[in-house]
């Protein structure tokens, strides 16, 4: 048995849970320093991954890191994704109207704003709303900050349906915001895009990005190879989803079956996109035509 992996996967269905470690050692008899050394990849009885996945009310077997992973709440998908992406050497991106590891500054301080009101309106359950956005910008920018020591290589796909969407509501365009953090997350939303063009053109080694014009997937997904294994994520949260939110399923696997029948909509994808100064020009114009108080 993998046990780096199993303490990976411990710990993003244990933030999936929205249980504490002390509360789940608690249940297991354990220790919470022994929890937490389980999720560093310390040797693990088979007993007690039956008894954890019992308690995280999972199959054994996904814990074991075989068959399919499945995600309720954004904060648990969230952490599996940051760990596969420390070894992904290549990413195919079929997704948002954005790339979040290649935003900007800005985009995070916008969302950090706009979550920060929406917390301040939950009334009684504010602690935890608060505690839950904390933790899923905590993970965004380990994400970005992974990205930007490895640097591994990105091909992302960008329905345009999906950046008018973004530049109409601007970032967090599912949360109750005040008319002036509105205004700042369509701001910072038509900021992006224009960030994105500007890559578009310069076209960096290691990052591509494509227009897709006309094709409108019909979910997002992601493909993420490493040396030795590639995973598919097909994902119903972007990174601006509530931090409460449980309505989707996330799925991670890394079936063969399952990773060749996306790999092929990408590639289909990818011969129609529009790329270069023709996708940057075609990002620009999309813009300048949106009006942006």
């Amino acid at each position: 048995m993998r046990f780096t992996e199993i303490g990976q996967q411990l710990r993003a269905y244990r933030l999936e849970s929205g249980l504490r470690a002390e509360e789940i050692a608690a249940r297991l008899g354990v220790s919470r320093a022994a929890l937490y050394r389980y999720e560093k990849g310390e040797v693990i009885k088979l007993d007690t991954i039956k008894r954890l996945a019992e308690l995280l009310k999972i199959s054994p077997l996904s814990l074991l890191g075989i068959g399919v992973e499945y995600y309720n709440r954004p904060v648990g998908y969230l952490e599996r994704i940051r760990q596969i992406e420390e070894t992904a050497d290549q990413m195919l991106l079929v997704d948002s109207a954005i790339c979040y590891l290649t935003t900007t500054d800005a985009y995070d301080n916008a969302l950090a704003t706009a979550l920060s009101e929406t917390t301040e309106q939950a009334g009684g359950d504010r602690a935890i709303l608060r505690a839950s956005a904390e933790q899923i910008l905590g993970i965004l920018n380990a994400r970005k900050r992974v990205y930007a020591s490895r640097k591994p290589s990105i091909i992302a796909m960008i329905p345009i349906g999906r950046m008018r969407q973004f530049l109409e509501h601007g970032l967090g365009a599912s949360l109750s915001l005040s008319d002036r953090a509105r205004r700042l997350c369509r701001q910072a939303a038509a900021s992006e895009l224009l960030h994105i063009a500007d890559m578009m053109e310069a076209e960096p080694m290691g990052l591509q990005f494509g227009v897709l014009p006309v094709s409108e997937p019909s979910g997002s997904f992601k493909i993420l190879r490493a040396r030795d294994r590639a995973t598919l994520a097909v994902n119903p949260f972007q990174p601006d989803t509530p931090p409460g939110i449980t309505v989707g399923v996330a799925m991670i696997t890394s079936a063969d079956e399952a990773i060749a029948a996306h790999q092929r909509v990408a590639e289909s994808l990818w011969r129609e996109a529009v790329k270069g100064a023709a996708a940057a020009t075609r990002v620009r114009e999309l813009v300048q035509t949106a009006r942006i108080d």
